[in-house]
């Protein structure tokens, strides 16, 4: 395989045809590898640190392409323990997960889900701060110009995007990773094929450069994820 290009391969997932039950398992899979490998934990201290220095005021979140909404109740959790007012907005394409995601988040009452078009979402949803997990890399390089300007035009405070690191070593570990931790073969071939559609800091340092007079951060963390947060100096109120 060529790691030197990103893949243009489809994940299974994106198949709206899937079944309700494997898409669940699925999840559940993905879910265990954010936990197990600290994916969650990069989105959720990003966005602290974008919050803490103003911790009296309420937030509003946004999290495009939000998946069954795990990120959002994690995210939820620890700003509740931290004494943070907030309220957030889940948006994906599919029924099927966005039903997925409203079930589980029957206890968190300022969540809500959305289906909405990442691409054609309006003012209507803009926020303070917008996230994004591992969904940028289903776009194609064609198309990723203007999910990023779509991020800068909804958000106020800043814009988190936590997404994959694309090289063979993951690549290799994740195989290894998913025959001990991974139990549905579906979530097993759509890692690998995320891994082969993600990034190179070069590339989205060169993303970045297209966004002019925004604060630009773009760490490498463990396990081989790029976060990348953008910090804006507007109007909340």
């Amino acid at each position: 395989m060529d790691f030197s290009v990103r893949s243009r391969e489809l994940e299974l997932m994106d198949n709206p045809d899937m079944g309700f039950d494997t898409l669940s398992d699925a999840y559940a899979d993905i879910n265990r590898c954010n936990r197990l490998l600290g994916g969650e934990s990069i989105t959720i201290n990003a966005v602290w640190n974008l919050v803490k220095l103003d911790i009296k005021k309420s937030y509003t979140i946004l999290d495009m392409g939000c998946g069954d909404g795990t990120m959002l109740r994690k995210l939820s959790t620890f700003l509740s323990e931290k004494g943070v007012s907030h309220s957030m907005t889940g948006i994906d394409l599919r029924d099927d997960v966005l039903h997925i995601a409203s079930q589980k988040s029957l206890d968190f009452s300022n969540i809500e889900f959305m289906k909405v078009d990442i691409l054609k979402a309006d003012s209507s949803l803009s926020c303070d701060i917008l996230i994004n997990t591992l969904t940028m890399h289903h776009f194609e390089e064609e198309r990723i110009d203007a999910f990023l300007n779509k991020f800068v035009s909804l958000a106020k405070v800043g814009v988190v995007i936590n997404d994959l690191q694309r090289s063979r070593l993951a690549y290799s570990l994740f195989q290894v990773f998913g025959f001990f931790f991974i139990k549905t073969d579906l979530a097993k071939y759509d890692g690998l094929v995320s891994i082969s559609k993600g990034f190179r800091k070069h590339e989205l340092i060169a993303l970045s450069k297209k966004i002019p007079s925004v604060m630009h951060e773009i760490k490498w963390k463990w396990a081989f994820r790029y976060v990348w947060v953008m910090k804006f100096n507007r109007q909340t109120n």
